[in-house]
């Protein structure tokens, strides 16, 4: 009887925790369908945590407290030849948060839709952004050797894939070759599939492995999220540890960042690189100022000086702004994982789909982080993000 009673015990233990992993997989495959649903979206952007999995990025040390100077922001802005309403603009596009840094002191700062200054939320492919500085770092302590060289010296598993023997530089530079479809309105895209291994458990190395060549690297600019993901992946083989405490250790701690954050992790632990970190937008803003003072932060050089410069100053055709669909697939201008704008004035800017980013003005000292969840992203996201960047300038250039 004793054995008996506790072959059932086993048996429910059993059933319960499988009924655990079904409901758990359940609510994954869910949160990803109703991810961008309109009505659902402000929330989805600031709790991906209690949906997927995650791997936590903790803060450490006294926090670096931005000094604090209040002013109004400019009422109006100029694009295409018209006078624009600021704050109406800011409505349009969802903005769940926006902060103005002017020589290190935060100006303006406000949320939106029921975020707050608590608020972990998405920076989709403003991630991007921080896989570059991980890499720069990466570069000064040896751990790569040269960025001319081929990612699979260091990423085995990418031979006999589309990057096999394309140079680590190409692959920063969305420059790689790879076959993608990045179309974030296509259920059957490519960009749609590798997003999609967050929600069902799956390999994002495997996918990115799978994926084949269509032209020559270094050749011609398409945006491929992938190409992070390789990043993502040259991240880990080449410093023997995983990108979360890469970034935890070479960066989180050492700017004080004053919150922890996380990334999205898949089916076997691996960070969701090309879009899939979470934190609040001080600390967004935070790593902004790192790049505004080209890498320094106080008295220690975080990130090297010269691949600062180089991540934000493009250097080939193929990489300049400006409308020029031989050399590549959008007008604005390219560097290691940083976007160059239109009649670039020295400014840059990392961007995420949805309306994330983090733009930088050196010429007035400006760092502006802002959070949003554009529902109409495929509607008119490409036109959306070029104005985001006139109103942008306009703040900066009228921020005292």
């Amino acid at each position: 009887m004793k054995k008996a009673l506790t072959l059932i015990v086993i048996i429910l233990v059993v059933i319960a925790a499988l009924a655990g992993i079904f409901h758990k997989k359940i609510r994954q495959v869910y949160g990803a369908v109703t991810l961008f649903d309109a009505a659902v979206i402000d929330e989805n952007f600031r709790s991906g945590d209690k949906t997927f999995p995650v791997k936590i990025v903790r803060r450490g040390g006294p926090v670096s407290e931005f000094r604090r100077r209040p002013a109004d922001l400019p009422e109006t802005y100029m694009f295409k030849g018209q006078a624009k309403n600021l704050q109406q603009f800011l409505d349009h596009t969802g903005t769940t948060g926006m902060i103005v840094v002017k020589d290190g002191a935060i100006v303006f700062e406000k949320y939106y839709r029921g975020n707050t200054d608590k608020t972990r939320t998405i920076s989709w492919s403003v991630a991007k952004s921080f896989v570059s500085a991980l890499i720069g770092i990466a570069v000064r302590e040896g751990s790569i050797r040269d960025i001319r060289q081929p990612i699979t010296d260091y990423v085995p598993q990418l031979k006999g894939s589309g990057y096999d023997g394309v140079r680590i530089k190409d692959i920063m530079n969305m420059s790689s070759g790879i076959r993608f479809n990045e179309d974030y309105g296509d259920f059957f895209s490519d960009i749609q599939r590798m997003g999609r291994t967050i929600a069902f458990g799956t390999s994002l190395d495997d996918f990115v492995a799978s994926l084949t060549n269509e032209r020559k690297p270094g050749t011609y600019r398409h945006y491929v999220s992938a190409d992070t993901q390789a990043l993502g992946m040259l991240l880990r083989e080449s410093t023997k540890t995983g990108v979360t405490s890469y970034l935890e250790e070479k960066i989180w701690k050492k700017i004080g960042m004053e919150s922890d954050a996380y990334w999205l992790v898949d089916g076997n632990g691996m960070e969701m690189v090309f879009g899939g970190l979470n934190a609040v937008l001080r600390d967004y803003a935070r790593f902004g100022v790192l790049y505004l003072n080209n890498g320094k932060w106080g008295n220690e050089q975080v990130i090297p000086a010269e691949w600062v410069k180089a991540s934000v100053t493009p250097d080939a055709r193929h990489l300049m702004p400006g409308n020029d669909p031989v050399s590549h697939d959008w007008t604005l201008g390219y560097g290691y994982q940083w976007w160059i704008p239109e009649n670039p004035d020295g400014d840059f800017l990392a961007i995420g789909i949805y309306g994330e980013f983090i733009y930088v003005y050196p010429k007035y000292r400006v760092v502006i982080a802002k959070s949003s969840a554009y529902v109409d992203y495929n509607k008119d996201g490409d036109d959306m993000e070029i104005e985001t960047i006139e109103m942008f300038r306009a703040i900066a250039r009228q921020a005292k």
